[in-house]
């Protein structure tokens, strides 16, 4: 696909010839690991997406570097697929944003017709719920022309099911590469278990109440191999703040939610 937002909505003839055809289904596993096909408006509403394993596996491309594998994720406490580093890297970021409750690899197929009235299908690669009910389903390609022409026709498709049911599509683009290591590193540091002994998170904040190096509020909290994994845990929960589109180090400035260096144009972390 040649997108890297979210993909272009059908036209007026393009979604008359699906709603002649019938409309979308989606298939994907009951919870004893049955294929279930359903009317997508209906599913949309009523199937929590979010709990379901892949309706299919993830490829395995030989040659590849990063293969498919599990992610914990901090958000639910339990482990999502991921098919690739690109899309790993993308359930990071949804993994951090606050206004997500749910996320699963592949949990559903949709099916449809094209204007000829031959079946078509696509299983996008990433679903996230949000607090408000609504949910993001995304494809995590790692350049902007994977997937060629098949994923340009879907993309369109997919655009009009999520249309149709108020939720979003995207085909998120790779993250720039100095951001996307730092938010490696953090993940790193993602389990609760970082936050450490009691009162030390409570520490850290207060430490940081005001911007300042790394390394001079962590030392101010107490010995820099205790308290350092402490304030990573906070930088990639968000209750702490630092520009994340420069390489992490020790003098970087350190602040509260919501902070920003206003000297530099950096990601908040």
């Amino acid at each position: 696909m040649t997108s890297t937002g979210a993909a272009r909505p059908q036209s007026r003839a393009e979604q008359a010839a699906v709603d002649q055809a019938g409309g979308f289904e989606a298939v994907f596993l009951d919870p004893v690991g049955q294929a279930v096909q359903q009317r997508w408006a209906d599913a949309a509403m009523t199937v929590a997406f979010e709990d379901l394993p892949p309706v299919s596996a993830f490829p395995v491309v030989p040659g590849r570097r990063w293969g498919p594998g599990p992610w914990w994720s901090a958000t639910t406490g339990r482990h999502v697929a991921a098919g690739s580093n690109a899309m790993r890297t993308q359930l990071m970021v949804l993994d951090r944003d606050p206004d997500v409750t749910g996320l699963a690899g592949r949990p559903v197929r949709l099916l449809w017709r094209n204007r000829r009235g031959q079946v078509r299908s696509w299983v996008p690669q990433l679903f996230a719920r949000r607090a408000d009910g609504t949910a993001l389903l995304a494809d995590c390609p790692s350049h902007p022309e994977a997937g060629g022409e098949r994923a340009v026709k879907a993309a369109e498709a997919v655009a009009q099911a999520r249309a149709d049911v108020g939720w979003t599509y995207q085909r998120i683009p790779p993250l720039e590469d100095v951001l996307a290591a730092n938010l490696k590193w953090l993940a790193g540091y993602r389990h609760p278990r970082n936050a450490d002994r009691p009162g030390l998170a409570a520490a850290v904040a207060e430490a940081f109440r005001r911007p300042r190096p790394l390394i001079e509020g962590t030392e101010a909290v107490g010995d820099p191999i205790e308290v350092l994994p402490c304030v990573f845990h906070a930088l990639w929960h968000g209750r702490l703040t630092a520009g994340l589109n420069t390489p992490l180090h020790e003098r970087i400035l350190v602040g509260p939610p919501g902070w920003s260096d206003p000297s530099k144009k950096q990601g908040a972390g």
